[in-house]
């Protein structure tokens, strides 16, 4: 048995949706699992995980800063142990740009860090208008027009493809 952390970093909460999904699957191998928001993890408790997992989303096109702090003051440790990240983003929604290598947004991310993750995944977020403030409303409102997406102010969209986090997480309890 394992003692694998899962931090994520979520705006809307979709992302830790999305890990514990995760954790019930890892937790079906036997494994142990706990789930900590990333500007919140206890530093001193890292060293007592075999594995991590770090999972974020997308929030005006990056992820959010205390997500490549954790990275940059944590590199040594993470490298040392296994290891993955996910990043949930609703461009993923699309077929050709639901994959680590062809994700615009995980491919950015990977040019701007130091580490590389052993293992990535990209998973497809929700769209919620109906929880947006007026101008984040708008801003998504736009971008979805640009990108062919749904643009009725009161859509609520889950894209995320179940199937896929769950494989996810048979390969993360096999690190």
């Amino acid at each position: 048995m394992s003692r694998i952390l899962i931090l994520y970093s979520t705006i809307d909460g979709h992302t830790l949706k999305i890990c514990r999904v995760l954790q019930q699957v890892i937790e079906q191998h036997g494994h142990a699992v706990t789930l900590a928001d990333i500007s919140a993890v206890n530093q001193d408790d890292l060293p007592g995980f075999d594995k991590i997992v770090i999972g974020a989303s997308i929030h005006y096109g990056k992820h959010s800063r205390q997500v490549y702090d954790f990275i940059r003051k944590h590199r040594v440790l993470l490298e040392s142990r296994p290891n993955a990240f996910f990043s949930v983003n609703i461009v993923a929604r699309k077929p050709e740009k639901n994959q680590p290598e062809t994700n615009p947004y995980l491919r950015k991310f990977l040019g701007q860090i130091a580490w590389r993750p052993r293992h990535l995944a990209v998973f497809a977020g929700k769209l919620n208008y109906p929880i947006y403030g007026p101008i984040d409303r708008m801003m998504i409102r736009f971008i979805m027009l640009l990108t062919h997406g749904p643009t009725d102010p009161s859509t609520v969209v889950e894209f995320t493809d179940w199937q896929k986090v769950e494989a996810f997480g048979h390969t993360l309890s096999e690190l």
